[in-house]
């Protein structure tokens, strides 16, 4: 008898079991895609590629994307995949597709490869407002850019007659971004490149917008560019040297044991990667005027060495290398004070190669000032200082081996001349620009 009633017992538990996989097969999944665009402005152009990515555990079975405008459906993509993979991101031009300028929406609609809905899987249904805009937008220049010298400095002023997601000055094919100001106008102060000829500045010179939809109006714009001569050294490198330069900086280079490899590594691929996080820096800007008149330098000192002075390095009567100092040295006593040029906050404390020991001041609009070869810091990153605020102090630290401190000017990302921020009449003429005093 007892085995009779184990049977029925077996049975039911076996339905129950079957009941219960069949039930999580069908219903472990139960929600639809994850559906994500790229641009998401809100806005597309004929030149637009549309990132359209969809996500879900049991994979992505179908992708269906079209427009909806006036009570009416037109598709222009539509994929069945063969294998379900748990992400798939489809790029889809946009410039054959039939749409007029104006609003619509974008209707994506996704389904995953679940057993849900009776083996048909889940489907999630995204409408996005969406405009076409197929109009580059209109720039006009409302300060004309003053004078400008190899190594300087300039600065313009110009509106856009529609929002913008970038805009800036292209000097070839170094962008430098644009602020835009509470009256809507767009302020850019940008470098001359010391490594440009004038011809070649004038000729690389492009005012350049990008809209929401990506639509780019790019204008040339003349500038008076003038030469400016800068000096021409030979430096001779003696195995001592070498043999000094690697017992302090080899960590630097560390796969170069030759004294002399090491030397030109450090000068060479150490130095431009200093350079880029500099550069990077730009990104940290404020995005209105912190400065207040001329910049000043270091009281009581003397300058050793130039902006774009042309350093010839010589080994053994053969010339091996060459590099460009941009900023000034400016020497005193050992251990000296320094003081901030102007009016900024610090984005930067901390050793960085060739520059040793760093303090980098943001002054705004893509100015800062830098400070090299400290043996003491005395701010920290995100202090607001004002123009005489004790940083710390000289030193020998980076490639320095005289106590001095190597005092730069960024702008857009590049070092440039800074006898210009220190002129208090050059300062003026290019504040009264941006701000529309002259």
């Amino acid at each position: 008898m007892a085995s009779r009633r184990f049977l029925p017992n077996i049975l039911v538990v076996l339905v129950i079991a079957i009941i219960s996989a069949l039930a999580y097969t069908f219903l472990k999944d139960m929600d639809g895609p994850a559906v994500s665009i790229s641009p998401d402005t809100g806005y597309i152009s004929p030149a637009t590629v549309l990132q359209v990515t969809c996500e879900d555990p049991s994979g992505i079975r179908e992708l269906h994307v079209g427009i909806r405008k006036n009570n009416s459906f037109t598709p222009f993509f539509d994929k069945r995949y063969e294998t379900m993979e748990a992400t798939r991101t489809e790029a889809i031009p946009m410039r054959n597709v039939p749409l007029a300028t104006g609003a619509f929406e974008l209707e994506i609609r996704a389904t995953d490869g679940s057993m849900a809905g009776l083996g048909f899987g889940n489907t999630t249904t995204k409408l996005i407002p969406m405009r076409m805009d197929a109009t580059p937008p209109r720039i006009t220049i409302k300060t004309q850019p003053g004078s400008i010298y190899r190594g300087g400095s300039g600065s313009l002023v110009y509106t856009i007659d529609k929002d913008v997601a970038e805009s800036g000055i292209l000097i070839g094919n170094y962008f430098i971004p644009s602020v835009r100001q509470a009256d809507g106008s767009y302020v850019v102060i940008y470098p001359f490149p010391f490594t440009l000829s004038v011809a070649d500045f004038k000729n690389a010179l492009y005012l350049t917008a990008k809209d929401m939809a990506g639509n780019v109006a790019r204008t040339h714009f003349t500038v008076m560019a003038y030469e400016k001569k800068f000096r021409n050294d030979k430096i001779t490198v003696t195995d001592q040297f070498l043999q000094t330069v690697q017992n302090k900086l080899g960590h630097l280079a560390p796969n170069e044991t030759d004294p002399l490899r090491c030397y030109l590594t450090i000068n060479s691929q150490v130095r431009a990667s200093n350079m880029e996080f500099m550069r990077s820096l730009l990104s940290q800007t404020a995005q209105g005027m912190l400065w207040d008149g001329r910049f000043v330098p270091m009281p009581r000192s003397s300058a050793r060495a130039g902006y774009a002075d042309k350093r010839s390095l010589i080994y053994n009567n053969q010339k091996v290398g060459e590099v460009y100092h941009l900023g000034l040295d400016l020497a005193s006593v050992r251990n000296d004070n320094i003081p901030a040029a102007n009016n900024g906050t610090v984005i930067f404390t901390g050793e960085l190669g060739i520059y040793g020991n760093v303090v980098v001041i943001d002054h705004g609009l893509g100015v800062m000032t830098i400070y090299s070869h400290m043996s003491e810091i005395s701010v920290n990153k995100g202090q607001a200082v004002t123009k005489g605020t004790y940083l710390g102090k000289t030193g020998t630290t980076g490639m320095a081996f005289g106590d001095h401190l190597h005092f730069g000017v960024l702008v857009g990302g590049l070092e440039v001349n800074p006898i210009e921020w220190l002129d208090p009449k050059w300062v003026e003429r290019l504040t009264n620009r941006i701000t529309g005093k002259n």
